[in-house]
C-alpha cells in the first residue's frame, strides 16, 4: 500500500488493518509446518509488529480516548494492562530458540491474549473513537499512527512509560537502539 493510501485512512482502519496483518501472521505460527528458523522469524516480526502498534495506540490513541469517550479511563486502563501484559510475555519468548519445550506455550499464550485485546479494542474503544471523533480527527490519528509505528520500538520494555509525554521521549531513543541491536543480530523485522 502506498504511503498516500496509508494517509487516507483513518485511525479505525488503520488499527483494524494491523490487527488483520497480525492475525495472518498468528495464523502462519500455528501452522507448525515451518522450519524451527522461520518460525522463529515468524515470532520476531510479530514481537516487533505488536511493540510497533501498542507504542503507537499508546502515544495516540489512548490519550484522545482518555479524553473523549465516557469511562476512557477505564478502558485504557484495561487496554494498557494487556499491553503490559502482552509485553512481558514477549520479553519471555523474545530470546528463546525455537526448539525450546517452552517456545510454543509462550507463543500461544501470547497469541491468546493479543487475539482478545483485538476483540476488546474492536468491540468496545474502536467504536466509541468512531462515534466521538470527526472524520477530520479520525483522519489525523491514523496518519500520526502510521508515523508513529516506523520510528517505534521493536523490541518489548515492559518498564517503559505508556503516557505522554514520557513515552513520546523516551520511545524515540529506544528505538534507536533497538534497531541497531536487530541490524547487530540480523533480526529482520
Amino acid at each position: 500500500m502506498s504511503t498516500t493510501q496509508q494517509f487516507a485512512d483513518d485511525l479505525i482502519h488503520a488499527i483494524i488493518r494491523d490487527h488483520r496483518d497480525l492475525e495472518r501472521v498468528f495464523s502462519e505460527i500455528e501452522r507448525h509446518n515451518h522450519s524451527l528458523a522461520y518460525r522463529k522469524d515468524l515470532v520476531d516480526h510479530v514481537i516487533a509488529d505488536l511493540v510497533r502498534h501498542s507504542v503507537a495506540e499508546e502515544q495516540f490513541v489512548y490519550p484522545v480516548a482518555r479524553d473523549r469517550i465516557e469511562d476512557g479511563d477505564e478502558i485504557v486502563d484495561h487496554e494498557i494492562a494487556e499491553h503490559t501484559r502482552a509485553e512481558r510475555l514477549m520479553k519471555e519468548l523474545e530470546p528463546l530458540d525455537a526448539s525450546d519445550p517452552r517456545f510454543d506455550d509462550v507463543a500461544s499464550q501470547l497469541i491468546d491474549d493479543v487475539r482478545h485485546h483485538f476483540e476488546d479494542e474492536e468491540r468496545d474503544l474502536l467504536p466509541a473513537l468512531r462515534s466521538r471523533c470527526s472524520e477530520a480527527e479520525l483522519r489525523d490519528l491514523g496518519g500520526k499512527v502510521i508515523v508513529a509505528k516506523d520510528s517505534a520500538p521493536t523490541r518489548p520494555h515492559p518498564g517503559m512509560p505508556d503516557r505522554p509525554p514520557a513515552n513520546l521521549v523516551l520511545d524515540a531513543g529506544v528505538s534507536i537502539i533497538d534497531k541497531v541491536r536487530d541490524a547487530l543480530h540480523d533480526r529482520r523485522v
